[in-house]
């Protein structure tokens, strides 16, 4: 998603191998709701969406013009080495999701090949929410909404001009991810009642997931950590008073995070149990991972790598943890194009090589079958991505391949 940037990618890979997680026994399955037979799984899929691919927001066509959205960059993108697939094209079309009639394209697709919910890369700033019309239109407006289930990754990560980028050039952050309290206060009452009400919103044992991408971000939201957890506090109250059982709060945990006026990482741990987070996840391998050989990595070499930092998660936070299967990695469309492709750092970096469809179904079944050893209540895992077109990692089908990647997904977890 456009969750990564130059400065916050090398910082990552930077910490690749520190952090991790572990399952406590006591957490996560879909509330049995009659309409939802996901529910009854031994497994729950989960992928993620970034929604930048629809007409009319109204930040995109201030800063890019009329119309424009984030297939402008996947028709521009041009093979940058040897062997370098590009451009990658949409086997339905450029489509709009703020369309109900695409998105419910993308419902049946999805409930069809074994996926339980979609989570939104969501974003909401100062001044407030942005790339919202894929799920409030096109998600929202849809006839089978109730095939599928949907929740929330808040995206507070500063949003930068990185479309596409330009080598060696400043950094310009166009929305600062950060909300004062105040605004967060407001957030959280929209987020209750505009999707926390929906019938289609994804509960774990009743709760509604709710997940937060950046860690250091949110703390610089409240000043503290125990700020911090008065305000998670305060959410939670909010959404047990509007009628369910409580709130899931997930943390995508990732490089390592930074409290306020500090200038040494925090312990990860520590912070997920300071702050009260019910579980853990990843949003894509490379968080954890680097990627040695440029301009392309072997997508065995980096499930390898990453299966070993799953490992050592579940050696050390008190609160399950969520695996991801990544399905590919190539931001290069996110470069600019006319500049040389050199290693220079989020989007000009390496990319993952030989990620098949074959590969990609090994590496979901590797996952279920570690996640076959847990109690049924923790057997839960993200996929990246829906729609990461733009970072090479989609299970939408394309001219190339099909529904392959979406086929396995099916093979493996619709048994």
């Amino acid at each position: 998603m456009t969750l990564h940037t130059r400065r916050t990618f090398l910082k990552t890979t930077a910490a690749a191998a520190t952090l991790a997680v572990v399952p406590s026994r006591a957490m996560t399955c879909l509330a049995g709701e009659a309409d939802n037979p996901a529910a009854k799984k031994a497994f729950q899929v989960a992928a993620y969406y970034f929604p930048n691919y629809h007409l009319g927001d109204a930040r995109n066509e201030k800063a890019k013009g009329k119309g424009w959205n984030e297939w402008q960059l996947v028709k521009d993108a041009k093979p940058r080495f040897p062997g370098h697939r590009q451009p990658n094209k949409p086997l339905w079309g450029y489509t709009n999701e703020a369309n109900p009639k695409d998105m419910a394209q993308k419902i049946d697709a999805a409930a069809d090949h074994g996926i339980d919910a979609f989570i939104f890369d969501w974003y909401y700033y100062e001044d407030g929410l942005f790339l919202e019309r894929g799920l409030e239109k096109g998600f929202f407006g849809a006839a089978n909404n109730r095939r599928l289930k949907f929740a929330l990754m808040w995206a507070d990560h500063p949003w930068l001009e990185i479309h596409p980028w330009k080598l060696d050039t400043p950094q310009k952050t166009l929305y600062p991810g950060p909300v004062s309290p105040r605004v967060f206060d407001r957030m959280t009452d929209y987020i209750i009642s505009t999707y926390f009400k929906h019938p289609s919103y994804w509960l774990l044992e009743g709760r509604p997931y709710f997940s937060i991408y950046d860690l250091t971000t949110l703390l610089e939201c409240f000043g503290s950590a125990p700020a911090t957890r008065a305000a998670l506090d305060r959410f939670r109250k909010k959404t047990a008073a509007a009628g369910f059982p409580g709130l899931h709060l997930n943390a995508v945990v990732w490089g390592q995070p930074i409290l306020p006026k500090e200038k040494t990482p925090a312990n990860a741990a520590e912070l997920v149990k300071q702050l009260g987070f019910d579980s853990v996840t990843s949003y894509v391998w490379v968080h954890h991972v680097a990627l040695p050989k440029f301009p392309a990595t072997p997508y065995e070499h980096v499930q390898e790598k990453y299966f070993e930092y799953w490992l050592q998660a579940e050696k050390t936070f008190g609160v399950p943890y969520y695996p991801n299967v990544t399905m590919g990695w190539d931001p290069s469309p996110r470069a600019n194009q006319s500049d040389p492709y050199v290693n220079r750092g989020y989007p000009f970096m390496a990319t993952i090589s030989g990620n098949t469809p074959e590969r990609f179904k090994a590496a979901l079944e590797a996952t279920k079958e570690r996640l076959a050893a847990r109690p049924a209540n923790e057997r839960v895992l993200t996929i990246n991505c829906w729609n990461e077109w733009t970072e090479g990692s989609y299970l939408e089908p394309d001219t190339v391949n099909g529904m392959k990647y979406l086929e396995a997904v099916r093979d493996v977890f619709s048994k």
